[in-house]
């Protein structure tokens, strides 16, 4: 693990998301406050999901040792895609909406402490410098377009 740069990129966005999470669930009823903090939430998740891809995920579908992870973590990032589609449909003042936070709060914790736990030093132990040198330019060039995108377009949307 020469440049873990990818992985430090990763892991300094799990923590934002971590602190978004807690705040958005101190929360309460339909407040500007709960629009605001879901909505940076929602568009942070889905650019990190959508750069996390291109450059982690990708990489590692074209690694067969590897390949099983990633394909488990693309799944776990359209089920969460589903949940923010769910929570932007549902009333923020009813408890449906703190309920089926709180499930997409447990699965998304649950879905990073399995990345950092597992998967990249999975990856970290395979790939080489070059190649986690390669995703960190990719994931950083990639995020801020992707933060653009998700602006525009809700969970679900079909991609540019």
């Amino acid at each position: 693990m020469a440049d873990a740069r990818i992985f430090r990129d990763l892991k300094a966005d799990h923590d934002r998301h971590r602190e978004m999470l807690a705040k958005l669930g101190e929360t309460k009823g339909d407040s500007p406050e709960r629009r605001e903090l879901f909505e940076e939430l929602r568009r942070e998740l889905q650019a990190h999901a959508a750069a996390e891809e291109e450059s982690l995920y990708a990489t590692m579908l074209a690694c067969p040792e590897l390949r099983d992870e990633a394909r488990h973590s693309v799944s776990e990032h359209k089920e969460i895609d589903d949940f923010l589609g769910e929570l932007i449909e549902i009333d923020m003042a009813s408890s449906a909406w703190l309920a089926k936070f709180k499930d997409m709060r447990h699965r998304y914790l649950h879905h990073i402490d399995e990345e950092e736990e597992d998967m990249f030093p999975s990856a970290a132990e395979t790939l080489s410098a070059d190649a986690e040198r390669r995703m960190a330019e990719t994931f950083e060039n990639r995020k801020p377009r992707e933060l653009q995108i998700a602006a525009s377009q809700k969970p679900g949307d079909e991609r540019e």
